[in-house]
């Protein structure tokens, strides 16, 4: 498996879906817009709709980053779009220097970005960005394995 891959046009909910086993209200990701060599950019729409703004907080909605970490877990694995193998999943490892920036609201468009820095033997490591406007909204590395379901 290499980093290597020719551009793939946007893939819509449909798509997302079929690429990865997370379903309501755990997909967070929307659409992905590009993905070429081994760096991906996709969207996630976050509405007052979400279930977790029932309770974080009622008052002031903001999305947890524990669920923007997510967002760019899932993005991440469409580093490797179109490589990897039938029944093959990607299980979060570790993350590491997560800094959270600004606050995710919703009406927010949030953008993901994610860059694939090696996988070898199972083994990922993925550079990560949200944006939300332009600004940074949060930023990590994300650590994966990718195993048989």
């Amino acid at each position: 498996m290499t980093a290597d891959s020719a551009p793939v046009a946007p893939l819509l909910i449909q798509d997302v879906l079929r690429a990865l086993p997370h379903r309501f209200p755990f997909i967070l990701v929307d659409r992905v817009l590009s993905t070429e060599n081994g760096e991906v950019h996709a969207l996630k729409n976050v509405t007052i709709g979400e279930p977790f703004f029932v309770g974080h907080f009622p008052q002031e909605p903001v999305m947890p980053g524990v669920l923007i970490t997510e967002a760019l877990a899932q993005a991440s694995m469409f580093c490797l779009h179109g490589q990897m193998e039938p029944g093959q999943i990607g299980y979060l490892a570790g993350i590491e220097g997560a800094r959270f920036k600004r606050k995710v609201i919703p009406g927010d468009q949030l953008h993901l970005y994610a860059k694939l820095e090696f996988l070898r033997r199972g083994l990922g490591k993925t550079t990560c960005r949200a944006e939300v406007d332009g600004q940074v909204a949060a930023e990590m590395q994300i650590l994966f394995a990718v195993a048989k379901q």
